[in-house]
């Protein structure tokens, strides 16, 4: 047997490590799920196609192949946080079912991080993710006897509600001074003092707030308010 070498016949060990810029497997996915990453560690502002490409070890220009610019981006992180929403199984009674709605559209949006939750309220309502909440809702209204037009009027009035509270959430909240009664209380006199009285009264309660009971509150309102109209046609 011989035990000549043949250097041609040499298997080259395999390449370890970070493979080179533009040879990485991309996809649509593994883009969108690098943006969401950079928003979440660096904020909404640092994100740009030459930095997601740099976070995946490749070249800036590899990415056009599945995203057309910065603005596709943006929208596809929206449509990637949303299509996690589960939309409920609708019971016929409207107030459950638009409170189960608002509060599984809540949790979808503040699912991944707060500055993503403000692309997913600001972007257009384009995707298929974005649609299902909006059909849903439509379909528990008119369901329940509300007339196309109204309907719309109805939903743009739930709309409304849910993307200014959630930006609130998602950014920060209005509270006014402390909830602690030694800081608090001169607080409140100053308050009486410059003739808001009222606004002195519910400091306390303003100095606390409870997204979540927040939402519930609001949502709710908005149902009742829509089983009345509905109920009492003008």
């Amino acid at each position: 047997m011989s035990t000549t070498s043949h250097p041609e016949n040499a298997v080259a060990p395999a390449r370890r490590g970070r493979p080179r810029s533009g040879q990485s497997d991309l996809s649509r996915e593994t883009i969108v799920q690098a943006a969401v990453d950079i928003i979440g560690s660096e904020g909404a502002g640092a994100l740009s196609l030459r930095v997601v490409a740099r976070r995946l070890g490749v070249d800036a220009k590899s990415l056009y192949n599945h995203i057309e610019n910065k603005e596709a981006l943006l929208d596809a992180v929206a449509e990637h946080v949303l299509s996690r929403m589960v939309i409920p199984e609708r019971t016929g009674d409207l107030r459950s079912d638009l409170v189960a709605i608002a509060h599984a559209f809540r949790a979808a949006a503040l699912s991944s991080h707060r500055e993503a939750a403000t692309l997913v309220l600001s972007r257009p309502v384009e995707s298929l993710a974005h649609l299902a909440p909006l059909e849903a809702t439509l379909a528990a209204l008119i369901s329940a006897g509300a007339k196309p037009a109204w309907a719309v009027h109805a939903v743009r009035a739930v709309l409304a509600f849910m993307t200014g509270t959630l930006l609130r959430e998602a950014t920060t909240g209005l509270t006014l001074g402390s909830d602690d009664v030694e800081i608090a209380s001169p607080r409140e006199a100053a308050l009486g003092k410059l003739g808001l009285p009222h606004i002195a009264l519910v400091a306390h309660h303003l100095s606390r707030l409870d997204h979540a009971r927040e939402f519930d509150f609001g949502i709710k309102i908005l149902a009742d308010a829509f089983i009345h109209e509905l109920g009492n046609p003008s």
